[in-house]
């Protein structure tokens, strides 16, 4: 049970990198727009882009982490526990789902293309 403990803990691990990773990533592109807009040029639509891809690095982090928390879980398997995964799975779920519904909904259309 214990080699379990170190599997939850490592894709813990790996869905905060995931996270941070974009983060650092975004961050670098949305200074870079920034320069770009003291230029006088329009960037909604790269600025757009860059939330998206946010989104994407966020529910793929999330996704981690909800796995992390499942094989915690039944390490430890405790009804206090069983009711805080389910919670939190709750949680990012719904999180997930509203960022994944808003990326969808970002997708050009072939016309756009």
């Amino acid at each position: 049970m214990e080699i379990l403990h170190y599997i939850s803990l490592a894709i813990g691990i790996v869905g905060i990198a995931v996270i941070v990773w974009g983060v650092a990533i975004m961050l670098f592109r949305l200074l870079r727009l920034e320069i770009t807009r003291f230029r006088k040029r329009t960037i909604f639509r790269e600025r757009e882009t860059l939330r998206h891809q946010l989104g994407s690095y966020l529910l793929l982090g999330l996704e981690f982490l909800i796995a992390a928390d499942i094989i915690g879980t039944v390490t430890h398997p405790t009804l206090e526990g069983l009711l805080l995964l389910g919670g939190i799975v709750v949680i990012r779920t719904v999180i997930s789902y509203f960022i994944d519904k808003e990326i969808e909904e970002f997708q050009p259309t072939s016309e756009e293309s």
